[in-house]
């Protein structure tokens, strides 16, 4: 067979997709910008801020249509749990996110994003990323995601460096460092180096949306303590 004949057999390579080749992706980062952009600061200039650095980062990704990047849909334990916090956040305030979530439910990549995952945190917890350097949608100055936790769980002391996140709630009430009760609609800001403790309540699952962040570097491997104990562990989640 000639060279132009093989040529002619091989089938065209898959077009590669962008952001504007995926509705559903589109659909779920509006709901982001509209999150950032129209949400109360609550009169704190320090939340006003990062809002806007959060709405700018996404409109100029956005505006870049990045590339798409394939990853196998993964569960874990704790997304047994997932209808239920997708059923409840679509009652309450956050209703759009949850639906724009539902839509792309099926090729979710939960995980944890430890090297060693603490056993207590096995079946109640995990994350995915939609928007940053581990994609599906790639940007190197934010990360955008969720962290699903079950019912009744403890989220142990940690802390980012240069790193700023913030954590909005989509379904479920939790609290942080035992100092309030958040619920559908509520943003909480962690700045550097600010320690932590998420719980949760006891009858329904928690499910927050995040947003990170920081310098490229830092994103694109944000170590962080985890402090259980004596024993402490670097891990990469965003919780």
């Amino acid at each position: 067979m000639s060279d132009l004949s093989i040529a002619e057999a091989m089938p065209d390579p898959e077009p590669e997709l962008r952001l504007r080749d995926c509705p559903d992706w589109v659909y779920l980062l509006q709901e982001f910008d509209t999150l950032y952009r129209y949400g109360s600061a609550g009169g704190s200039a320090l939340i006003r801020a990062h809002r806007k650095r959060v709405r700018d980062r996404l409109s100029a990704t956005m505006a870049d249509n990045p590339p798409i990047l394939h990853r196998e849909a993964q569960s874990k334990p704790v997304t047994a749990h997932f209808p239920r916090a997708l059923d409840l956040g679509e009652r309450a305030a956050m209703q759009g996110m949850a639906r724009a979530l539902r839509e792309v439910r099926d090729v979710l990549h939960w995980e944890y994003g430890y090297e060693k995952m603490p056993k207590a945190l096995a079946r109640k917890y995990a994350y995915c990323e939609i928007l940053g350097p581990k994609g599906p949608i790639q940007c190197d100055r934010l990360i955008l995601g969720f962290v699903l936790f079950a019912p009744n769980t403890t989220y142990p002391q940690h802390a980012h460096t240069e790193i700023e996140e913030s954590y909005v709630s989509i379904s479920g009430a939790w609290s942080e460092n035992n100092a309030a009760v958040y619920a559908p609609g509520s943003l909480i800001l962690n700045r550097s180096g600010d320690e932590h403790r998420i719980t949760t309540g006891d009858r329904d699952p928690c499910l927050l949306a995040y947003a990170w962040t920081g310098p490229e570097d830092r994103l694109a491997a944000p170590g962080m303590t985890l402090r259980s104990g004596r024993r402490g562990s670097t891990s990469r989640p965003p919780a």
